[in-house]
C-alpha cells in the first residue's frame, strides 16, 4: 500500500521515517554512557577495594615462620614399678603375760579407734587375785583404825602417868606400820588391775584392720608373735623402685599417678619419702608414695606409677623445629642479618608434642619452626614471627 505526496498519510509516513534514526542514535548514546561507567567503576573501583600488598620480601629470599621460644618450666614423668603397702603399718601382740584367747571381736578390713578391744584373754585367775589383793587391803585399813585409836588413848594418858613415854612411841611406830601395809595393799591391788587390763588386746591408734593371727581358745603370751595388723589411720602408700638416675630427679613433694594391677584407675599420691640410700645389689633406691585409703589398694599387691617431677627451665620447641642427622640433633635459627644459622641442640624431657631443650639454647633466638630440611647454614630468609607459641 502506497501513499500519495501531499495526502494525510503521506505526511504521516514521512515523519515516521525521519524519526527512526534519531531514536537509534539516542539508544547508542545511553548504551555508550552505561558501558562507559561500568569500565570506569571496574578500573578505579577495583584499585581502591584492593587490599595493600604486602610488603616485598628480599628478592630471592623465601619467607619462613620463627619463634622465639623463650624458658618455661619443664616437668619430667618418671615411671616406676612397686608394692602397696601401709604407710604406717602397726603389729599388735601380747603386752601382758597372756593366757588362752577367750574373744576375738574384729576382722580384717575393718576400722577400729584408738584402744578399741580386738580379743580378750581369759583372767578368772587374775579376777580371784584381786579379790584377794581388795580383801587385804580392808584388812590393812582395819588395822590402821585400831593403831590409830589406841595411839590416842596411850597419848591422853601419858600425862597422867599411867603410860610411859616409851610406850606411846611404840604405839605411834605401831600406827606408821599399819599406815604402810595399807599403801602397799593397795599398790598391789592397783598392779593386779593393770595386769588384768592388759589381758584386753586393744588398738594402739585409730586404723584398719589387715590381717588377723589370732582365734578363740589359742593360747598365747607375750612370745607367741603378731596377732593383728593395722595400718594406722587406714593411710597406704607405694614403695617405689627408682633407678639412680631417676632417683636424683625424684623430690619430697612431687605429685604422682598410681594404678595398681588389675584396675584401670589412677590414684592421686604425693612422694613423702626418698630413700637416703641406694641398694648396692640392685642399684635402685624407693620412693615412697603416700596415698589415701581405697579398697582398691591392698597392702602387697603390684602397682605402677607415673612421678612428676621438675626438670628446672628451659626453651620448650615443637617437634617440627627440630631435625637430626649423622652428627646429632639440630635446629635453625635466624641471625640478625637474616640469615638461617644451624645450631645443635641436646634433647629433654618429651611433652605434649614439645620437646625441651637441654642445651644449645637460650631461648631468645629465633628458631624456624618448620622447612629447616629445605635450609642451608648462611642462606638469606625473609623471617616472619610467629607470636604465642
Amino acid at each position: 500500500m502506497t501513499y500519495e505526496p501531499g495526502t494525510l498519510e503521506g505526511e504521516r509516513q514521512l515523519l515516521s521515517d525521519e524519526a527512526r534514526p534519531r531514536r537509534r542514535r539516542r539508544w547508542i548514546i545511553a548504551l555508550l554512557v552505561v558501558l562507559a561507567a561500568a569500565g570506569a567503576w571496574f578500573v578505579f573501583g577495583r584499585e581502591k577495594a584492593a587490599p595493600p600488598a604486602a610488603a616485598p620480601s628480599e628478592a630471592g629470599a623465601p619467607n619462613v615462620t620463627v619463634v622465639v621460644p623463650g624458658s618455661q618450666a619443664v616437668a619430667r614423668t618418671v615411671s616406676a614399678t612397686g608394692s602397696l603397702a601401709a604407710r604406717r603399718e602397726m603389729p599388735v601382740g601380747v603386752a601382758g603375760e597372756g593366757g588362752m584367747v577367750s574373744r576375738v571381736l574384729v576382722e580384717p578390713g575393718q576400722w577400729v579407734g584408738a584402744g578399741q578391744v580386738l580379743a580378750t584373754v581369759d583372767r578368772s585367775v587374775q579376777a580371784q587375785t584381786a579379790a584377794s589383793l581388795a580383801a587385804q587391803i580392808g584388812v590393812a585399813q582395819s588395822d590402821l583404825t585400831l593403831a590409830q585409836a589406841e595411839l590416842q588413848r596411850a597419848q591422853s594418858l601419858v600425862d597422867r602417868g599411867f603410860i610411859s613415854k616409851a610406850d606411846v612411841q611404840r604405839r605411834i611406830a605401831t600406827r606408821d606400820a599399819a599406815a604402810a601395809r595399807l599403801q602397799v595393799s593397795r599398790a598391789a591391788l592397783s598392779e593386779q588391775r593393770a595386769r588384768n587390763a592388759r589381758l584386753d588386746i586393744r588398738a594402739p591408734a585409730a586404723g584398719l584392720i589387715l590381717t588377723r593371727g589370732v582365734e578363740p581358745g589359742q593360747i598365747v603370751s607375750s612370745g607367741t608373735g603378731v596377732l593383728f595388723r593395722m595400718a594406722k589411720g587406714g593411710e597406704m602408700e607405694m614403695r617405689a623402685q627408682l633407678s639412680e638416675g631417676d632417683l636424683q630427679a625424684v623430690r619430697t613433694g612431687s605429685r604422682a599417678t598410681v594404678m595398681p594391677v588389675g584396675d584401670t584407675r589412677g590414684f592421686a599420691g604425693q612422694v613423702w619419702q626418698v630413700a637416703p640410700i641406694i641398694d648396692p645389689q640392685t642399684r635402685q633406691g624407693i620412693a615412697r608414695i603416700a596415698l589415701s585409703y581405697d579398697p582398691a589398694l591392698r597392702p602387697g599387691g603390684f602397682a605402677s606409677a607415673a612421678i612428676t617431677t621438675n626438670a628446672g627451665s628451659a626453651p620448650e620447641l615443637p617437634q617440627s623445629a627440630l631435625q637430626s642427622d649423622e652428627d646429632g640433633n639440630y635446629v635453625f635459627i635466624v641471625d640478625r642479618a637474616n640469615k638461617a644459622q644451624r645450631r645443635n641442640v641436646t634433647l629433654g624431657p618429651v611433652d605434649n608434642n614439645k620437646v625441651a631443650i637441654a642445651t644449645g639454647l637460650t631461648g631468645n633466638e629465633r628458631v624456624v619452626l618448620s622447612a629447616g630440611a629445605f635450609l642451608n647454614s648462611g642462606q638469606k630468609v625473609t623471617p616472619i614471627l610467629r607470636r604465642g607459641s
